[in-house]
């Protein structure tokens, strides 16, 4: 079913709906931008989505973020 996030990826998608970059939320996360990327693509993969942008939709019709 999609939706099932963690806390983890709820705030992947918060800092994603700030604007910021994967290079400023790998600095803030303290992880390596290409583990963002990863993450990113996995919470995408669960929501059934094809990008980033349409995650942070997807949260934000739900007020997840």
């Amino acid at each position: 079913m999609p939706g099932e996030l963690d806390a983890d990826d709820l705030e992947l998608l918060c800092l994603l709906a700030t604007g910021a970059s994967l290079e400023a939320i790998a600095r803030r996360l303290e992880l390596s931008e290409r583990t963002v990327r990863r993450r990113v693509r996995r919470v995408c993969d669960r929501l059934e989505v094809g990008t980033a942008v349409e995650a942070v939709a997807w949260a934000a019709r739900r007020h997840l973020v």
